[in-house]
């Protein structure tokens, strides 16, 4: 019989990535306008600093992502490089080590060694790699990817405010991008929960409430500053 189960956890590296990085787009570039327009109240300075943001965190955020899933993947290449040197060192003791393993998750000692000693003999270092170290393919860190979906993500991400702040009258702006901001961040939340497979409401409620804390403390600060100048 073919095994037609779909599951969704491979999504969840490039998930990750793309999910943080629009959901930073839209909560620092809304904020930082925000924080000038209540200082100021120019549109046209709110623009030029939301469009600088833009840039300048879509490259932060994609050497940022490099960085981080770079030294996961050397610290994976580390582990699997002690491994096969243990494999060819030792092969009779990790066959145990493996079987030890499958025994403690409540298989028979005779059956785990069998396991233990058939798997090894198809691929050892991918055995060990999943059952002793947790790196599986669908889970292995890949740096490029991560990088491309966090810049590209949070460039899209942070073109919303950017766009509410073009098309909003003046007198509608603050509370209209705030509104129009939130509402970005509940769909984000939705959609990241719906492409994981996951409930959409939690995820939902939950981008909109550290969204909310963000903006309403730079256009607190924006208010302060502006008095002060």
């Amino acid at each position: 019989m073919r095994h037609t189960e779909t599951h969704l956890v491979g999504r969840t590296g490039w998930l990750r990535a793309a999910v943080l990085g629009a959901n930073d787009g839209i909560i620092s570039t809304a904020s930082l306008i925000l924080g000038v327009v209540s200082a100021s109240g120019a549109r046209q300075a709110a623009l030029v600093a939301g469009v600088a943001g833009l840039v300048a965190g879509a490259m932060a955020m994609a050497a940022g992502e490099y960085v981080s899933v770079s030294s996961q993947a050397d610290t994976e290449a580390a582990a699997l490089a002690t491994e096969r040197v243990e494999l060819a060192a030792g092969y009779d003791a990790e066959v145990m080590e493996l079987a030890r393993i499958y025994q403690a998750r409540g298989v028979s000692t005779e059956l785990a060694g069998e396991v233990a000693r058939q798997l090894m003999a198809h691929d050892a270092l991918g055995t060990h790699a999943r059952e002793e170290l947790g790196i599986s393919e669908i889970l292995r860190a890949n740096p490029i990817q991560a990088a491309l979906a966090s810049a590209l993500t949070f460039s899209v991400g942070a073109a919303g405010p950017l766009i509410l702040t073009v098309l909003l009258p003046k007198a509608a702006l603050m509370p209209g991008l705030g509104a129009g901001s939130l509402a970005l961040l509940a769909a984000l939340g939705a959609i990241g929960a719906r492409a994981g497979g996951a409930p959409m409401a939690r995820p939902a409620l939950r981008v909109c409430f550290w969204g909310a804390m963000a903006m309403a403390a730079t256009t607190g600060i924006g208010h302060l500053f502006g008095a002060v100048g």
